[in-house]
């Protein structure tokens, strides 16, 4: 593998990269779209064409990959986890339909990765510079018209009133002391859609510009994410996670966006969502943490995006030397903000009350790099596609805690659910 960097107009040669990008089967991108925080790693970064690619088998996913990862020790290796490898993690099990059909975990070594900075991209390739020169010959920069998407109608999954009823039995449990917090989750979907996959990441990513937004692709099958949540990071020896709980709509002027904020921050709801996963998290980490490393460096701090204001924790550890990174990951996954508490309580409610399988949706998409650090988020905000069986779907969801309120919460769900309608001008059907 050589390296090379290239000075270039960052924009236009990254667009023309992704567009060259599509003719391979495995195609990963990551934008931060400038948010930097002191764990922030890459600007944005592309890998493509897998030399060596694992896919989980439903069995021993997390064994299979560390024996994948020890082949490739230095090396880039996007990819993602399905929300349903909790089923290998505890006594639990999913019963609904896969009408996406994605793995359960996936991962490539790329053959080409492209790191892209302010006016230079650095390549990594067997040949950088054909790379560079094939990517500068591709002038067929993808229209931003969305094609097919105009009459796309979204169905729910699950009906206002199912909605509220299952809300009613989950607020049930909680009153009888089985739960104190659970994250019910609802899918949006649409079929029969063709569309340009990178064409509405790229909207996607104008309207809603996240610090973890990525474009997957394997063969037929796409993420389209614009998340905004940290799942867990590797620095050195430090892990980081970054849990989102407690949720609020932008103003329509400074003075009113202000007052959401003050709300925002001074909401008891909302504020003991955020701790009551805060204490999930510490716990999750303890499993692979030095002893009384474990702290909360910042709670619930405000984070502002485009459609939302959202309360954010940061929770780390310095991590045992006896833990690999991967099972590090195993003894957090799925994010505790995706699922309530305690987890796994919440989690086969979830299994219990929902009505379709979350797959990706609240899985987590990430890399390990060449050093031994990882990042992964958590994937919300962010659409699915099977290509081949034109089928599309999204997911949200809302914490549910003892003094909750339906109504509220379903709006949370529409809200969260607002940039990728408008992405794809499309509406639901009521």
């Amino acid at each position: 593998m050589a390296t090379a960097v290239f000075q270039v107009d960052t924009q236009q040669f990254e667009r023309q990269a992704l567009q060259w990008a599509q003719q391979f089967d495995e195609v990963c991108f990551f934008q931060s779209n400038g948010y930097n925080d002191e764990y922030a790693q890459i600007n944005s970064l592309l890998a493509v064409k897998a030399l060596d690619l694992f896919v989980g088998e439903y069995t021993d996913t997390f064994r299979a990959l560390e024996k994948f990862r020890a082949k490739h020790p230095h090396k880039w290796m996007p990819g993602f986890f399905s929300y349903d490898l909790k089923n290998e993690i505890e006594d639990l099990t999913t019963s609904f339909p896969d009408r996406l059909e994605f793995p359960e975990a996936y991962f490539f070594i790329p053959t080409i990765v492209l790191h892209f900075q302010d006016k230079e991209v650095k390549i990594e390739a067997p040949y950088p510079e054909n790379v560079y020169h094939d990517i500068l010959a591709n002038d067929n920069i993808i229209s931003s018209e969305i094609i097919g998407t105009e009459n796309i109608r979204f169905q729910k999954r699950m009906s206002k009133s199912a909605y509220v009823d299952a809300f009613q039995q989950l607020l049930r449990h909680i009153q009888q002391g089985y739960i104190y917090e659970v994250n019910l989750c609802q899918e949006f979907y649409a079929e029969e859609v063709t569309l340009s996959p990178l064409a509405v990441y790229q909207k996607l990513n104008e309207i809603s510009p996240t610090p973890f937004s990525c474009f997957f692709k394997i063969n037929d099958n796409y993420i389209l994410s614009a998340s905004p949540e940290r799942f867990l990071a590797k620095r050195g020896n430090i892990l980081i996670s970054q849990p989102i709980k407690g949720t609020a709509p932008r103003g329509k002027t400074a003075e009113e966006d202000f007052y959401i904020v003050e709300t925002l921050k001074n909401s008891p709801k909302e504020i003991s969502e955020n701790v009551m996963i805060v204490d999930l998290v510490r716990n999750d980490l303890t499993r692979s943490a030095q002893e009384g490393t474990v702290k909360a460096e910042r709670q619930l701090e405000v984070q502002t995006f485009e459609q939302v204001h959202q309360l954010v924790s940061t929770i780390t550890c310095q991590k045992s030397t006896e833990m690999s990174d991967i099972e590090t990951i195993r003894n957090t996954f799925p994010a505790g903000s995706m699922t309530g508490a305690p987890k796994i309580s919440a989690m086969r409610l979830c299994d219990r009350y929902e009505n379709s399988k979350r797959g990706i949706y609240a899985g987590a998409v990430g890399y390990f790099d060449p050093a031994g650090n990882f990042d992964f988020n958590v994937v919300i905000r962010s659409l699915l596609y099977n290509s081949k069986k034109q089928y599309l779907s999204f997911h949200t969801g809302g914490a549910i805690t003892i003094d909750a309120d339906p109504e509220k919460e379903y709006e949370e769900c529409l809200l969260k659910a607002s940039a990728i309608l408008k992405t794809l001008e499309a509406r639901l059907v009521t």
